[in-house]
């Protein structure tokens, strides 16, 4: 019996976020667990999150890396960005013609553009701009998007209040 409980833990605590066909890792249960915790709390301690989920500190900490480093998760300290200086937020839709990707890779590549993501239906990409003010915004979508090679219109959805932002979804 000593030798099951020992081989359930080693396996428990050897890093099961194995990769799928598709190249995109694929997470057991306590590896959700531990980015749930994250998810709750960025700042939890290793110590407090191994005992939530069962695994030791060491165990926690070089899960949180591997999940880091394989681009599963972030931890980032979100803000609020009016209370930053940031006066102005938009979702800009994008119709394009061409290649699409391309487009996206320079919207990604803009300080201001905080969200890209290529759709199907009226638009071809949504783009979330968070800016200081009204001519700042202008600036970006006038000068920057609509010149953009293959941009063939835009429309601009101006935030009035944000009434939810949360980052949860990630282990439902």
């Amino acid at each position: 019996m000593h030798s099951e409980v020992v081989a359930s833990r080693s396996a428990d605590q050897r890093d099961s976020s194995r990769e799928s066909r598709n190249g995109t890792p694929q997470l057991d249960a306590v590896s959700l667990a531990i980015i749930q915790q994250l998810q709750e709390d960025g700042r939890r301690p290793y110590a407090a999150i191994g005992k939530a989920v069962g695994l030791s500190e060491a165990a926690v900490r070089q899960r949180v890396q591997k999940l880091l480093d394989q681009g599963v998760m972030q931890i980032v300290a979100v803000t609020d960005p009016l209370t930053v200086g940031f006066r102005r937020q938009a979702m800009v839709g994008v119709n394009a013609e061409g290649d699409v990707e391309s487009i996206a890779d320079a919207l990604t590549a803009m300080s201001e553009v905080e969200y890209v993501v290529m759709t199907a239906g009226s638009f071809d990409i949504l783009a979330e701009i968070v800016c200081e003010d009204d001519d700042h915004l202008l600036d970006v979508i006038n000068k920057r998007i609509r010149a953009l090679p293959g941009v063939r219109s835009t429309e601009s959805f101006v935030y009035l209040k944000l009434k939810k932002q949360t980052y949860m979804w990630g282990t439902r």
